[in-house]
């Protein structure tokens, strides 16, 4: 007679880095991309123009900055054509802010799911970044067409050879957010009043990045001003997206390596404190 085997699988809490476990959300991937279906059906569910909401309001908030910082400031943008500029700048930083304010709500907006059935919990702000990706593609099109509107018109001169760039800068400007989201989400699980200076802080920290003005701007007018502001994360992606397309951005090595170094402290200490979090947030949110 042949011995049946018996196999039993047991979940339990991993400690260090081992609770970190990319293959097993790896395997879970139907499940993050059904989160990511799930964010866009709620996000524009009874809404009349619904997805056309990814593109209105990037260009809603570009024709404001091209208003306020290019009419009526005067602001430069190294030549970049104006509207073009802020447009620009603002799908960046919307994909950036994004994943910080969307992330920032994983264990509060999706505590009854955890508490109900387990999956890795890290797939809850990967798919939101994945959602935020998404919507930067669909305004990087937008922003393609009007580049190459401005290319006829020999008012703006990319540098095609590096745009393969692009996905690399992509991946650092998402793993920044979600390292900044999952920093906030979980320490909101405690202090519940960290949600309310999120979106403030978000849009303060826009301000003292090179969105609706030029690095070159700030170093012309305050050295010290200018190399405090190399060590915002941020700065790197946004000038060397401006010197990809429009040839005119501010970039050095020493900017990168601090923004990588940024990048790797804030996604470690993030994903430190999330492993701990989610073993007790049940009881705290």
């Amino acid at each position: 007679m042949e011995q049946t085997q018996t196999y039993h699988v047991h979940y339990g809490p991993a400690k260090g880095w081992s609770r970190v476990d990319l293959g097993e959300l790896w395997r879970y991937k139907d499940l993050i991309w059904l989160f990511v279906k799930r964010d866009f059906a709620i996000l524009y569910k009874q809404t009349v123009l619904g997805p056309a909401w990814v593109l209105i309001n990037p260009l809603l908030s570009a024709a404001m900055y091209t208003v306020m910082f290019g009419v009526i400031a005067g602001l430069p943008t190294g030549g970049a054509p104006q509207s073009l500029f802020y447009l620009a700048g603002t799908a960046v930083w919307g994909f950036f802010a994004a994943c910080i304010n969307k992330i920032s709500a994983t264990f509060t907006a999706n505590s009854a799911i955890f508490s109900k059935v387990y999956f890795p919990r890290l797939a809850m702000p990967v798919s939101t970044m994945l959602s935020a990706l998404i919507n930067f593609v669909l305004q990087f099109v937008m922003f393609l067409a009007l580049l190459l509107f401005y290319v006829a018109k020999g008012e703006v001169a990319p540098n095609w050879a590096l745009t393969p760039l692009t996905p690399l800068l992509l991946a650092q400007v998402g793993l920044l957010g979600l390292g900044c989201g999952i920093i906030v989400s979980s320490l909101t699980t405690r202090y519940r009043d960290l949600m309310v200076v999120v979106t403030f802080g978000v849009q303060l920290w826009m301000y003292g990045t090179p969105v609706v003005y030029t690095l070159s701007m700030i170093e012309g007018m305050s050295r010290p001003l200018y190399w405090a502001m190399l060590l915002n994360p941020m700065t790197a992606p946004m000038e060397t997206f401006r010197l990809i397309y429009f040839g005119s951005g501010q970039v050095t090595p020493l900017m990168w390596a601090l923004s990588l170094a940024w990048t790797a402290v804030l996604l470690a200490l993030g994903l430190s404190l999330f492993s701990k979090v989610e073993k007790t947030f049940v009881d705290t949110v």
